[in-house]
Order: C-alpha cells, then structure tokens, then sequence
C-alpha cells in the first residue's frame, strides 16, 4: 500500500521523536553508573601508584581505602592553594578531569590547576607519600602517570601509567609490572637540589643505572621519550609545591576533601 509522503515526514517525526527520547533517557539513567566507574578507577589509579591493590576486588573496599588514607588538594604552579576555577566553582581534585585540565591548558600552563593526592600513614600522623597526576603525548595518542614520591619529595615510591593506543609488546608495556618496577627508588633531584626526573633510556640492555636513569623498553623509543618529557615537564609544574612544602616540611595548600556534590571540572 502506498503511504503518502505526509504520513512517511509524520512517521520518520514520531519516530526520532521516541528513539532519541529512550536513548536520552538511557543515558541519563546511566550516568550516575558511569561517574561511578569513572572514580573508581581514578582512585584504583591513585592508590596503585602508591601500593598493591592487586588482591582488592571488592568496589567498595578500594573506595573505602581510599577515603580512609587519601587526602588531596589543588594548587597552581606557584605551589599556592587553588581553591576555584575561572568561573568560581569550587575545585576538587578527584573531579578533575586530567586529560582535559592537560589539554585545555597546554598553552598556558601557568593557569593550569595541579591536583595533588596525599597518602596518609596509617596513623593520620602525617604524609606517608605524595601522588602527583600526569599527562602527556606517546607514540600514537596520549598516555598519564600517577607518580608517587616519598615524603622526602624526592624519591619514586610507584607508579601508575595507562595509554590510549601505545603498540602492544612495545610501547604499551609501560602498563606492565615489571616497567613500572624499574622507578622505585629513583630520584627526582639530584645532590644540588636540580630537578633532573627519571628518564628511560633508549634500549633495553638489562644494566645497572644511575639514580635519575631507568632501563628502556626494546622498539619502544619514541614512547619512553614521551614518558620521559611527562615527567620532567609534570614535575617542573608541581616544582613550585614540592619546595614550599620541603621548606616547611608540611602540606601548605589546605586539604580540601572530595564532595560528591561539586559540579566537575570541564574543559571549553
């Protein structure tokens, strides 16, 4: 049977009217499920930069450790407490997203918040280890870094890298254990107080190294000299607190404790 072409405008209507109806509504009922993920794994991240939660499965114990031990947060690049954005909304470092706080920024680093997690020791006496967030570019996308440091502020106690598309068996091993292994220990400064990072060098050749030097990963040069600008350029950012807090020897931006409420940080 012939349809006129009114009926058939009138129908496509009706139906994108239903359709985009369900699908806005799905995703409506499933955001709350997605931020959810979403913390989850930024604070698995967090605190694997700074222990093994390998044997933790449970969802809510990980959260549960995390609020028990972690604190956080946000400065700017002269290591003063950055409590509002631009607009004036309250910032959260856990609400941050990293990539885009990266990418929004880039050419202007100077206005960048830096968000800065604590873990505590088990005691609340004080800061058993500071966890600075990182972004940057790899061989083929972006890759980040969770970089723990003692609370000496100078020597790597782990890390927690992930990539977007790093070529697996090369590149992509930086997700790998025994990669993320070779930074424990190593320092960020050296005797004169320079900041000289940790970099990976080209090869793997399985020899012992320096202090500001780790081993390479075999066909995965361009990605360790991403790794390596990440980390001398994040740590060049965060520079400014790592010495105010050497200085003091305490956190000086005020700890500002994650609240569910506060709308997240968005890049234009």
């Amino acid at each position: 049977m012939q349809r006129s072409n009114l009926y058939i405008v009138v129908f496509s209507a009706i139906l994108t009217i239903v359709l985009g109806g369900l699908l806005s509504g799905t995703s409506v009922v499933l955001k709350p499920l997605q931020d959810k993920q979403v913390e989850l794994d930024t604070k698995k991240k967090i605190l694997g930069a700074v222990m093994d939660i390998s044997n933790i499965e449970d969802a809510n114990e990980i959260l549960a450790l995390y609020d028990k031990r972690v604190t956080s947060t946000v400065v700017d690049i002269n290591g003063e407490p950055m409590a509002t954005d631009a607009k004036g909304n309250p910032l959260v470092a856990e609400k941050i997203d990293f990539q885009k706080n990266h990418n929004k920024f880039k050419k202007d680093v100077e206005s960048r918040p830096y968000p800065v997690f604590m873990y505590m020791k088990e005691d609340g006496s004080g800061v058993d280890a500071y966890i600075f967030p990182m972004f940057g570019a790899g061989l083929w996308d972006w890759i980040s870094g969770f970089v723990a440091v003692d609370s000496d502020l100078n020597t790597v106690r782990g890390v927690a890298f992930d990539h977007k598309s790093e070529t697996p068996g090369l590149g992509a091993r930086i997700t790998d254990e025994a990669v993320k292994a070779r930074f424990v220990g190593k320092k960020l400064y050296d005797a004169s107080g320079t900041l000289q990072s940790v970099n990976m060098i080209k090869g793997e050749k399985g020899e012992p190294l320096d202090d500001h030097h780790i081993d390479g990963m075999s066909g995965a040069t361009l990605t360790g000299k991403g790794l390596n600008a990440m980390l001398m350029d994040y740590f060049g950012y965060y520079g400014a607190y790592i010495d105010k807090v050497k200085a003091v020897n305490e956190p000086v931006a005020q700890v500002v404790e994650p609240a569910t409420e506060v709308e997240e940080e968005t890049a234009e």
